[in-house]
């Protein structure tokens, strides 16, 4: 991918059976992606099986089970350019099933595409207390997705037919919904579209005069620029494994953080195995190196392919490396809960890639969640609309760091039963999940840095300095 336009991530997510495959899998062949012969040939396979509806959605979904059942299961990437950027496509899954493979697309993103169905009972659906475009969006904004373009997929049934009166009942609803997440509705763009027909993608549909605001491209074109922390040290959570004959093990993640090199030597945390890079691809191209924002595939030199996976994170052995955590303190807030949570409650955290079960060794305080205030020390229990410091353990080997210093990994996602429950305490005046990984000695901010545990040796390094 050339370098003469800024590198973009963006995510694809919302309910099931929201039309996100198929209006990326359209947008992606409007842009020139895939040429008319090798559409063709989807339209033909998927007649076959008698999903000939499901032609575009067949660009990203390529796995036998995703084309049998008729719904995405795995993140698939694709890329495309537009007047302004070079863009990634992240498509992930809408089915609850998958959702820790929507949070590691979600992870990597820059600017979520929120879709949302449009015809009667669709989107009631969805936006229900147990629908996935509630879950989605506030996992969205935990993970640091701060950019959101929503598109109102679906106007073509016959339940909308193009209606004005629909298009805005549906904003009035979720702007509300948006607005206590965490997102300024006036910041968000409601783009009415049809994904199969392909009405407001790239030119102004003629079925709905009555919209007057940008396509999906050019909302796409007026997404701010992230900054990229290319000085800081390198820090790259796997998203997959492979094993490829001729060249060896293959990790493939997101560079979150600094510059990654050929020849440079790299350690995987938490196992703290070392490898040498020995080549660098971006969408199958060779390059030198790879820049925060990339994701990219490196082979890693001596690494078996059994001993890394999805949730390790890669860094310059020279410069600060990621290692294990022993444990770590976070500023949590229950969003919901049906109960009361005690210490011993042991949850799914969602850090960048990594999806592992941590006990709630102790609750340390409660908090006031607008001024951070200290209300009750060492409570029995929280609930729903509490925020706490709390001490977190990993049951197995995770690698997490300092919000302060590596936001990417340092927020983080708390599930039980398949429902997101709790995101973390305000920063900035606007909700945000994040890990302190520090010893809190007076909560008013005077703080030590613990040192990360060294899995290798079993020993607790002992460094312990002034933050």
């Amino acid at each position: 991918m050339p370098r003469d336009k800024i590198h973009i991530n963006f995510v694809v997510i919302g309910h099931v059976d929201s039309g996100k495959s198929t209006t990326t899998g359209h947008l992606i062949y409007k842009l020139g992606g895939i040429d008319e012969r090798t559409l063709k040939k989807f339209e033909d396979e998927a007649n076959k099986i008698g999903k000939g509806s499901f032609k575009y959605a067949w660009v990203l979904d390529n796995l036998k089970a995703e084309r049998e059942r008729g719904m995405t299961i795995d993140i698939s990437l694709w890329k495309f350019e537009t007047n302004k950027y070079n863009c990634t496509v992240i498509d992930a899954p809408g089915h609850r099933d998958f959702i820790k493979n929507m949070i590691t697309g979600t992870s990597q993103a820059d600017c979520a595409i929120l879709m949302i169905a449009a015809p009667i009972g669709e989107f009631e659906a969805g936006i229900s207390q147990q629908g996935q475009t509630r879950e989605h969006v506030l996992l969205a904004y935990t993970l640091g997705v701060k950019q959101l373009i929503c598109c109102i997929n679906k106007m073509d049934d016959k339940s909308v037919n193009w209606s004005y009166e629909r298009y805005m009942e549906i904003i009035v609803e979720l702007g509300e919904y948006l607005k206590k997440v965490g997102y300024n509705p006036a910041n968000v763009p409601f783009i009415p579209i049809s994904g199969w027909f392909g009405d407001n993608l790239l030119e102004k549909s003629p079925n709905m005069p009555w919209y007057k605001g940008q396509n999906f491209v050019e909302a796409l074109d007026s997404i701010t620029p992230p900054q990229r922390p290319t000085n800081k040290p390198l820090r790259i959570p796997l998203q997959d494994v492979y094993k490829i004959g001729g060249v060896g093990t293959v990790p493939v993640g997101r560079v979150e953080m600094g510059i990654l090199k050929v020849g440079m030597t790299i350690q995987f945390a938490p196992s703290l195995l070392q490898s040498e890079v020995g080549s660098l691809e971006m969408y199958f191209e060779p390059i030198p190196e790879a820049v925060t924002g990339d994701i990219v595939g490196f082979s890693a030199k001596s690494i078996k392919y059994d001993d890394i996976r999805r949730g390790f994170v890669a860094s310059d052995i020279k410069n600060d490396p990621a290692r294990e955590c022993l444990y770590f303190n976070a500023q949590v807030i229950i969003i919901n809960h049906p109960g009361q949570i005690t210490n011993g409650y042991t949850p799914i955290i969602d850090c960048h890639t990594a999806h592992i079960a941590c006990s709630f060794q102790e609750i340390l305080s409660r908090v006031d969640r607008r001024t951070g205030k200290v209300i009750e020390e060492a409570p029995k229990f929280i609930k729903t609309g509490d925020s706490a410091f709390v001490k977190l353990v990993p049951t197995k080997p995770m690698c997490v760091e300092v919000f302060a210093e590596y936001p990417p990994l340092g927020r983080f996602a708390v599930r039980d039963m398949k429902l997101l429950r709790k995101k973390t305490s305000r920063k900035d005046e606007s909700i945000n999940l994040f890990v302190y990984l520090k010893i809190i000695l007076h909560i008013y901010g005077q703080i030590l840095k613990k040192k990360f545990f060294c899995s290798a040796s079993r020993q607790k390094v002992l460094d312990l300095k002034d933050s």
